[in-house]
């Protein structure tokens, strides 16, 4: 094992006889260092979006939403949702209630979702950390308030000014044939105090009243459409889920924050792996140079390798000796990528050289970039396979054309 290594590692470092040689390994060397490169940042970038849309959406939805399996609203007032009120792992507890409305203000109508919400949900969400303009609440003095999304504000043309008023039409539920259009529409109106700013996909759906709004406006009693849970530091939400799963049966659907926007999550870690396995096929191809690499080096080290026949070396560890060349040009090229990649990443965390398009309309100014370990892991992992077949194929047919026993006795 170690003389072919020794001997190997001579022929990496040494000068060959032809330059064209060692040009070739030096390409072979950077294309692979420049997949791998590739392949550290663009996952560390979707690690990145990732954490940054997760933080978004924590900012939002709550740590557990509890929902009717099947129906809209349902009553919480019965023991099942006492037990859960009281549970210690629970910091938090929401009834919500959520309704298609049409908005008005100043002329201009929208689509939106009122979400009435109680007094506690600016501090069970994080939503109060995310004002883009004025103030979080939605009671005072008795008197009703909205903060809306930043999408919603954008189309209707919101100013917080108090002097115009958002109305909120809503049909009207009613077992009865209504005739008049009129009597078929409920309609409230309501003063903007707040805008938000989280994500496109809510910014431009929601609206938050309080939730004795909301029954008003809906001509509810005590109904709601969802109870929203913020639980402790600390706590196992996997665990306490299965709690209250255990707790309801299976009238209800307690979903977690994956769940909340479960397709959304799979299609970024789908698109993430899919990016991977493409960048991956780039880095098979230049690292198929290292097999023109070996090839002309095995003709190269035609006399050399006569001699270390005729000093009893073998074929399997002649073979041995171009096997680890091959692997240690794509482990040289797979190492100096993981360190500059990490380089680059560490830089754009720190430095914020590459910044995103659009004039400041996002949450952030530069690409987010989150390295994890396991992805070094990985990436290192997958350029040594990819470097073990394309050597393999030289280092087994080319010394078996070139380097045939008739050869040697010439």
């Amino acid at each position: 094992m170690r003389f072919p290594f020794y001997i190997a590692k001579r022929y990496l470092i040494s000068k060959k006889s032809r330059n064209a040689i060692n040009i070739i390994s030096a390409i072979s060397v950077v294309g692979v260092a420049t997949g791998t490169i590739a392949l550290i940042v663009i996952l560390s970038v979707f690690n990145g979006l990732d954490s940054l849309i997760t933080s978004l959406f924590n900012s939002f939805d709550p740590d557990l939403k509890i929902t009717l399996h099947e129906g809209k609203t349902f009553t919480t007032d019965n023991d099942y949702f006492k037990k859960i009120r009281n549970l210690d792992e629970v910091a938090y507890y929401s009834e919500v209630i959520e309704e298609n409305a049409l908005l008005e203000y100043d002329n201009k109508i929208t689509l939106a979702t009122v979400k009435g919400v109680s007094e506690q949900f600016g501090e069970m969400s994080g939503v109060d950390t995310m004002i883009y303009e004025g103030d979080f609440y939605l009671k005072k003095n008795d008197n009703s308030f909205a903060v809306i999304g930043h999408g919603i504000a954008y189309f209707l043309s919101v100013g917080l000014n108090f002097v115009e008023s958002i109305k909120i039409y809503v049909i009207k539920k009613s077992d009865k044939r209504i005739l008049s259009p009129e009597k078929a529409i409920n309609k409230k109106n309501i003063y903007p105090v707040g805008i938000f700013s989280i994500q496109q996909e809510i910014d431009t759906k929601y609206i938050l009243v309080p939730i004795d709004f909301a029954r008003d406006l809906l001509n509810y009693k005590n109904e709601v459409s969802a109870v929203e849970l913020k639980l402790k530091d600390n706590t196992e939400i996997k665990d306490v889920r299965q709690k209250i799963i255990s707790i309801l049966g299976s009238n209800y659907t307690v979903k977690n924050r994956y769940q909340q926007h479960e397709m959304l999550f799979k299609i970024m870690k789908s698109e993430k792996w899919a990016i991977f396995l493409i960048l991956t096929f780039i880095v098979l191809i230049a690292s198929f140079n290292i097999i023109g690499s070996l090839t002309m080096l095995i003709i190269d080290k035609k006399k050399d390798i006569s001699i270390l026949q005729s000093m009893g070396a073998d074929m399997a560890r002649i073979r041995q000796i171009f096997l680890y060349e091959g692997w240690m040009i794509c482990i040289v090229g797979a190492v100096s990528g993981l360190m500059l990649g990490a380089i680059l990443c560490w830089a754009q965390q720190e430095f914020g050289l590459i910044k995103l398009g659009g004039s400041g309309s996002f949450v952030i100014d530069t690409y987010p970039v989150k390295m994890k370990f396991l992805d070094f892991i990985y990436v290192l992992i997958t350029v040594v396979l990819i470097g073990f077949v394309v050597s393999w194929y030289p280092v087994r047919y080319i010394t078996k054309k070139y380097l045939s026993a008739d050869m040697y006795l010439k």
